[in-house]
């Protein structure tokens, strides 16, 4: 079968962001800085003449000030107005004992090659120190506040400590102490040009600091700080238009009461994080409330250009739903029918529910992704009166990174608007009116991290009608990993006579590793399709007859991002990374020459 020769087990995530989200536990950077410490002082102070010269250096050097540095460096820079928890404090300070580790390697080397090099011990040491105020002060500036006068005082702690520890080790002269400053002035300047350099990327395209968007990130991920979450959210909403978006509303009612609600605003679920339009399926369930029963919020086709930058917009889309939803008929029609696919290479799958036709589209066992909106819009006003109305889903789940989004005026286009309009045809020539079966049932205990599944879970309804059964399965993740869609659907098979699997595309999951995270990459496939087909199973025996109600609102005048813009944010972040890392290597090669000249200077 076409795309089945990949599978989840050639997916790996990028992890390059990890560290930067989420710390490490705090033992664990406490013993990354004593293990650091510890090389740091066998390289400098190799071959010594015992522990009484080792002992010193490595207490008053380099262990010392990177364990003093871990304690001070959270409540300075809190009373400096920055932020930084304990577990980042002893990481950085790990690390910035780290980042001398290459250039005493290379002294080593050439020491042991040719011992007249070997310089004096403690300018040598002080010579160290620059390398280190140069990746403080560049974390701190990002991680804390960027802000020169408020982050340097925090990012001088260790250097100028172990800067105490090498003047109480040797005789302390005027040329030593001025080499030492001129050794933290070094690092300082070459971390400034790094920062002015990682910068130019995002001013040059939105005017902003993108390092003073580090701190916010971090605070909304790991915090959830509202002000944080705030300051993201205005400057998303610097570059948002308006724009007049739909949403569509279907309401299962069963023995008097609202038993689900499926809900399908034209929005996608982005940026990333909480923010926006992201996590929007817990965010609509939170909105309708316990009213509208068990909640089903499916991805629509849209793209990016769809996504809302603060709640507040999410509010006016949540507000019309809920608006929508009271507004619909009780009981609703007794009208349903089951789940058909109009010819086997369609794009499409209908079925009638109430006065509605359900199609939900995919190309799997291809790459599927993101649908520019363009294609599908024209469907979903073309509805004469007394036609059923369109309810449609994208049902985003096989992927393969780079691959299957569907753009406007393409072959794919014109055939997925054949096969829903195909689709609608067969999903209306098979129903029936007269009593039909809706059951429920949803499981949400998973975390992004253990995962990569969001607040709402897995979440199934099952309908029977026309003497069949038919399960729909709603995953609340980025896409499904081209390959676990089939033995998901094959788990199914013994229990229902017609099943699909979704996810929500929900960015939250996003905010683990920075990457896109599908459903899969965490948790394996044969986990998922034993918890899929319990939960169905669960639906099955919550089998209870139902109508159905549906309706289409217009949301006029919602503030949705720019049409591309966040691909020209991507292209700057990606430019940024180069930059920074071109930089990274540059500054610390000229702040390792600039010392030298003044290391030989001194000698």
């Amino acid at each position: 079968m076409p795309g089945t020769d990949e599978s989840a087990d050639a997916f790996r995530e990028p992890g390059y962001t990890r560290f930067l989200i989420r710390a490490p536990s705090l033992g664990l950077c406490v013993g990354y800085a004593v293990l650091t410490a510890f090389l740091a002082a066998v390289l400098a102070d190799y071959p010594s003449a015992g522990p009484a010269q080792f002992l010193p250096v490595l207490g008053l050097v380099f262990l010392g000030p990177a364990l003093l540095a871990g304690l001070v460096t959270s409540p300075m820079a809190r009373a400096l107005g920055g932020r930084l928890s304990w577990r980042r404090s002893f990481l950085l300070a790990a690390t910035a004992t780290a980042v001398p580790l290459p250039v005493l390697a290379v002294e080593r080397l050439v020491v042991f090659a040719i011992p007249a090099w070997a310089p004096p011990q403690g300018v040598f040491l002080l010579f160290l120190l620059g390398p280190v105020l140069w990746f403080r002060h560049m974390s701190l500036f990002g991680l804390s506040r960027p802000d020169h006068a408020r982050s340097l005082p925090v990012s001088v702690v260790q250097p100028a400590l172990a800067m105490l520890g090498v003047l109480a080790l040797v005789p302390i002269t005027p040329t030593l102490v001025v080499a030492g400053i001129l050794f933290l002035v070094i690092g300082f300047l070459g971390c400034a040009l790094l920062l002015r350099a990682a910068d130019r990327p995002l001013r040059r395209e939105f005017g902003v600091s993108g390092v003073s968007l580090i701190r916010p990130v971090l605070d909304h991920i790991n915090l959830r700080d509202p002000g944080a979450t705030a300051e993201l959210e205005r400057f998303f909403a610097r570059f948002s238009i308006e724009a007049d978006l739909r949403v569509t509303v279907v309401a299962i009612r069963s023995a008097g009461r609202t038993k689900a609600t499926i809900v399908l605003p034209t929005v996608h679920p982005g940026p990333f994080a909480a923010l926006g339009a992201s996590d929007l399926p817990r965010k609509l369930t939170e909105r309708l409330g316990p009213e509208a029963g068990m909640v089903f919020v499916p991805h629509t086709p849209c793209n990016h250009d769809l996504d809302l930058p603060t709640e507040v917009e999410v509010d006016k889309v949540g507000d019309a739903a809920l608006r929508l939803l009271r507004s619909l008929p009780t009981p609703g029609l007794a009208t349903a029918g089951p789940l058909v696919r109009p010819n086997p290479g369609s794009f499409a799958r209908g079925q009638r529910l109430g006065n509605a036709v359900l199609v939900t589209v995919t190309q799997a066992p291809e790459p599927t992704d993101d649908i520019d909106f363009a294609i599908v819009d024209p469907l979903l006003h073309a509805a004469s009166p007394g036609d059923p109305e369109l309810a449609l889903i994208d049902a985003h789940n096989s992927y393969v990174e780079g691959k299957g989004d569907l753009t406007y005026a393409t072959p794919n286009a014109a055939k997925l608007r054949a096969d829903i309009a195909a689709a609608m045809s067969a999903a209306d020539a098979v129903a029936t009116t007269g009593p039909f079966r809706f059951g429920v049932a949803a499981r949400t205990d998973y975390s992004l991290r253990q995962h990569g599944i969001g607040p709402t879970g897995i979440r199934a309804w099952v309908v029977e009608a026309g003497g069949r059964t038919s399960a729909h399965v709603l995953i609340d993740g980025n896409n499904l990993i081209l390959g676990l869609r089939a033995p998901i659907l094959a788990a199914l098979a013994p229990i229902v006579d017609e099943a699909e699997v979704m996810t929500t595309d929900n960015h939250i999951v996003h905010e683990v590793d920075g990457g896109i995270n599908p459903v899969g990459e965490r948790y394996s496939g044969e986990a998922l399709a034993r918890d899929v087909r319990a939960i169905v199973e669960t639906a099955l025996a919550d089998l209870s007859e139902a109508t159905a109600a549906s309706g289409s609102a217009d949301v006029p005048s919602a503030r949705v991002l720019q049409p591309a813009w966040t691909q020209r944010l991507l292209t700057s972040l990606g430019d940024t990374v180069s930059v920074f890392g071109n930089a990274l290597l540059t500054t610390y090669l000229v702040i390792v020459t600039s010392s030298l000249v003044v290391l030989q200077s001194v000698r």
